[in-house]
């Protein structure tokens, strides 16, 4: 007795439901196979079915056969061999069924003839009309694949979807086992299964295996299903197979999960280059075997791409962006970065000036015309055994970019339509990131343009403090931040450094620092204190964060101000929300200056706070920006112990430590822009300042050019007396005339000659046209004449009014602060 069996064709997903029943039996009309359909649909187990005669397990109650006048079909299953028509029939439990029934023969060599009989319900209206199209389109139509195989595995029958679906012809299956006929799928499995089905009698069902056949040159994917035929006494005859193509919704989870997981994988970068890269990363290896990217040269340096396709001058600067293959040992036809060169013919320069893909499925290796065209895209095709490829141009917002070309080596099938329909949405989604990268960049370009021409270009000269720098702009991703600092050479001799910090990246960051730069050098040039020009930068920041509210969103910044005179070796310093400066004295004891730290700029109405201290000469004060010693791996205390013991060092050249600090702590490209800057104070000696006092009397103003000129010619600047004794002159009397007591008179030797008078008033000084019939009133004019710079600072209780001229080369030797020549 057979075992009991599945409708295959079912659970297989065809449109064969509940209400179809597949039936094998002999020449003498015994049944010899019953399946779970014809259980569901007659009502009668397999157990019962098997071994006895149809007409007994279908009594008929008449037929309605257009074709001839014959009282059932069961009594022309004795004569005829194939035979199709309509059976009313009742079920085991009475119930009356309308059924559509087709005979088809079926060859067995190694057993007696066999027919397959196959039954569909049309007791229901629908049923009604389309019974006798279902049970055609079982051997017709249907997208179901059957076959009958013997005991040796031969093909005895299959149908006309079976053909279809292998793209083999009926003749080239009957009397040959799978393996002969379907050498491209899994015959070694399909065999077992059914050499399984046969020894146990157990049906499969929705068995999933991949292959190729030859009607799809892709590979294909199909489920079977698979029932045992047997003998009267459960002998086995022979299987019948069937087999469902899922390769369309196999195809389509395939370009699912490729573009999803592509997806995951693209957009994780603002580098033009390295957005190009994830577009070969993603294909490789699930749609190609080798891909290449190329863009435009524009492009790649941040600028917009004339809109539309590309012309052929612009393939002329298509680089090489990005690479990838399934061997890794294989360098792209042109180096990363490097100009390519496509012929005008080639498919490549097709489909970029057309703007359209273009799709090679058979790929000539030894074809003389493309080898000769591009000899090096050919030996590399050549060494890879690429058999077939497609170039798709990379579009964004209209405008071609770049072309990417997915190559299939030989292992691996031919790139089909559905193949460039995944391509051209893996570039889609490329182009987005390909573009978001290059607008960044141009952007962070701008940038950093703006910020490098705000930044001074070199130190000035002066003689007050040794001075290195390094500055390091933030990554790509942080942007261009608003860090800044300045050198700024004060009258007196003294110096002014400054570090500044705009919150926030970008433009707006960017020119917000210029503003606030400009704003520093004007208020050092008159000589303002610490405090006040942060008190007057507060007032600034805070009109620009309301000009910003609506647009970058700048809203404050900090800054460190100090002064540092080489004649009282003093130094003043105020900052307002800055980290505070490293003091390392020569004896290599370094510290965090203990500075009131005040309120970073931007709040207003807080006051700021200034700290005079002493500083022996060759001492070194760094002034720095929070990205140096904070970062996502880094802390401030710990950045701020690794900078402090990074300069406690004094022995060596500040270039060095400079270096020192900012490799020790920012490890490669820094999070947030990095400003340091390090400062090795120097001292005028007592041999380089000359000073007098003189009471308020006109009388002494004689006595003070005269002791200016014997300062001069022990200095070795006779050529400057004439000059000098003007200068001394007009201030002197200046201040004796409009200012009170003391009056003071100092000249210092530095890099140029400086003369300062100084008297207790706050009275400023004032340049003026004199007219012709004025007595006085020139002196000021006449100082601006010969002196290359002049100028007025005011103290608590007094001004300085001074006045700079510029040393004979040959007299000063362009000494430096101790006497001997600079370098």
């Amino acid at each position: 007795m057979g075992a009991p069996t599945r409708n295959p064709s079912a659970a297989a997903g065809s449109p064969l439901g509940a209400a179809t029943a597949l039936i094998v039996i002999d020449d003498a009309a015994v049944v010899r196979g019953w399946d779970e359909g014809a259980a569901a649909l007659l009502g009668c187990s397999a157990r019962e079915a098997v071994g006895r005669p149809l007409a007994d397990v279908l009594p008929s109650t008449g037929t309605d056969t257009p074709e001839a006048d014959v009282p059932d079909a069961t009594a022309r299953l004795g004569s005829e061999r194939e035979w199709e028509g309509r059976q009313v029939v009742r079920r085991g439990d009475g119930r009356r069924l309308d059924l559509e029934v087709k005979i088809l023969p079926v060859h067995i060599s190694s057993g007696p003839p066999m027919r397959l009989v196959l039954a569909a319900d049309t007791t229901r209206t629908w049923w009604a009309r389309a019974s006798r199209s279902l049970l055609e389109g079982i051997t017709t139509t249907a997208p179901v694949g059957m076959a009958v195989l013997d005991t040796r595995l031969r093909f005895t029958w299959v149908n006309d979807a079976m053909q279809e679906l292998c793209g083999v012809p009926r003749e080239r299956f009957l009397g040959r086992r799978p393996a002969d006929v379907l050498p491209g799928l899994d015959v070694a499995s399909t065999q077992a299964e059914i050499c399984r089905v046969l020894e146990s009698g157990i049906p499969t069902s929705g068995r999933k295996r991949f292959g190729r056949v030859l009607a799809d040159p892709g590979q294909v994917a199909y489920s079977t299903s698979c029932f045992r035929l047997e003998t009267e006494d459960g002998r086995p005859l022979g299987a019948c197979y069937i087999v469902l193509s899922t390769t369309d919704q196999h195809r389509a989870q395939q370009k699912l999960t490729l573009l999803n997981e592509a997806r995951k994988h693209m957009g994780n970068t603002l580098d033009v280059a390295d957005a190009a890269q994830e577009l070969a990363d993603a294909a490789v290896p699930g749609l190609a075997d080798h891909v290449t990217v190329d863009l435009l040269d524009a492009v790649l340096r941040g600028e917009e791409a004339r809109p539309g396709p590309a012309d052929a001058a612009a393939v002329a600067t298509l680089r090489t962006a990005g690479y990838r293959s399934t061997r890794g040992d294989v360098a792209p036809p042109v180096p990363t970065g490097g100009p390519c060169s496509y012929p005008r013919r080639s498919p490549a320069a097709r489909a970029i000036t057309r703007g359209v893909p273009s799709l090679v499925p058979h790929v000539d290796p030894t074809d003389p015309a493309r080898n000769a065209d591009d000899p090096v895209r050919g030996a590399h095709e050549r060494r890879l055994g690429v058999h077939s490829l497609m170039i798709v141009p990379i579009r964004s917002r209209g405008t071609t970019v770049g072309a990417a070309t997915f190559e299939r080596s030989r292992d691996s099938g031919p790139f089909l339509p559905g193949d460039v329909d995944i391509a051209e949405e893996l570039t889609a989604h490329a182009a987005v990131c390909i573009d978001n990268a290059r607008r960044y960049t141009h952007e962070h370009a701008a940038a950093l343009t703006l910020q490098c021409s705000l930044l001074p270009m070199d130190l000035p000269a002066q003689n007050a403090v040794e001075a290195a720098y390094r500055y390091l702009p933030a990554d790509a991703e942080a942007g261009v931040g608003g860090d800044w600092f300045d050198v700024l050479p004060l009258s007196g001799a003294r110096v002014a450094l400054v570090v500044g910090d705009v919150v926030g990246h970008g433009i707006h960051a960017a020119a917000t620092m210029g503003r606030l730069r400009a704003a520093v050098q004007t208020l050092a040039d008159i000589d303002l204190a610490p405090e006040e020009i942060l008190a007057h930068l507060d007032d600034m920041v805070s009109r620009i964060a309301q000009e910003a509210a609506d647009s970058s969103g700048v809203m404050g910044a900090t800054c460190l101000y100090a002064t540092y005179d080489p004649v009282s070796r003093h130094c003043t310093l105020a900052r307002a929300g800055h980290p505070a400066p490293v003091l390392v004295t020569p004896d290599g004891d370094a510290r965090l200056v203990d500075l009131p730290s005040g309120p970073p700029l931007g709040l207003g109405g807080l006051p700021f706070e200034s700290l005079c201290i002493p500083l022996p000469e060759g001492s070194v004060l760094a002034l720095y920006t929070d990205g140096l010693i904070q970062s996502p791996s880094l802390d401030t205390d710990r950045g701020l112990r690794h900078l402090v013991d990074a300069l406690a060092n004094p022995g060596i050249p500040l270039e060095e430590q400079c270096e020192a600090a900012v490799t020790g702590l920012t490890n490669g490209r820094p999070a947030d822009d990095v400003a340091l800057l390090l400062a090795r104070t120097r001292a005028l000696g007592a041999e380089q300042v000359a000073c007098w006092e003189f009471p308020k009397d006109p009388a002494v103003v004689a006595s003070a050019r005269s002791r200016a000129a014997r300062q001069l010619a022990a200095w070795g600047l006779e050529d400057l007396t004439f000059t000098t004794e003007l200068v001394v002159s007009e201030l002197v009397t200046n201040a004796i005339r409009y200012g009170s007591d003391p009056v003071r008179l100092r000249l210092i030797r530095d890099r140029t000659l400086i003369c300062e008078v100084f008297d207790g008033s706050s009275t400023s000084p004032h340049l003026r046209h004199a007219r012709t019939t004025d007595e006085g009133g020139r002196g000021l004019f006449l100082i601006a004449q010969v002196a290359e710079r002049w100028g007025a600072r005011y103290a608590k209780c007094g001004k300085t009014v001074w006045s700079e001229q510029p040393l004979k080369a040959a007299a000063a030797g362009h000494r430096g602060p101790d006497g001997k020549a600079a370098r």
